[in-house]
């Protein structure tokens, strides 16, 4: 198994995918998370890299959120495009990450990536609600690198 596989199991990654869908039922907000081993580049920067390689800044409201791991870096962030960080507080993706770093320092990765999903998503909801003719534009699933 890679590193990758060993952070969540298939059993938890299901978990996550549901979360994401539970979060995007109430939100036009879209929601990915990608895991991978390392980058050399700085969390923020790859996080960004991954966001255009996922091309998740092509949904129509640009509101889209990418939470990002990096297992052997121990690195973690969360990136909303531009119609999001338009709207929302400056404190609005720091909320989210502090709730999913406390599970993280407890070794509850799931658990971390559930809860902060289903939190961005009921923040989203305030900004971004869901429309009648909402279309889910992204994966749900995982991506991995």
């Amino acid at each position: 198994m890679s590193i990758t596989e060993d952070f969540i199991s298939k059993h938890e990654e299901q978990a996550i995918i549901d979360a994401i869908n539970t979060a995007e039922s109430k939100t036009s907000g879209e929601i990915r998370v990608h895991i991978e081993e390392h980058s050399d580049l700085e969390v923020l920067d790859r996080t960004r890299e991954v966001f255009v390689l996922l091309e998740m800044h092509k949904t129509n409201a640009r509101n889209g959120v990418l939470f990002y791991i990096g297992v052997r870096d121990k690195s973690f962030a969360i990136f909303g495009d531009n119609g999001i960080n338009n709207v929302v507080p400056d404190d609005f993706w720091s909320c989210t990450k502090d709730v999913v770093i406390d599970h993280f320092k407890q070794q509850k990765f799931k658990e971390g990536l559930v809860a902060g999903i289903l939190r961005a998503g009921e923040q989203l909801q305030k900004f971004f609600p869901i429309q009648e003719d909402d279309t889910n534009e992204l994966s749900n699933e995982i991506s991995r690198g």
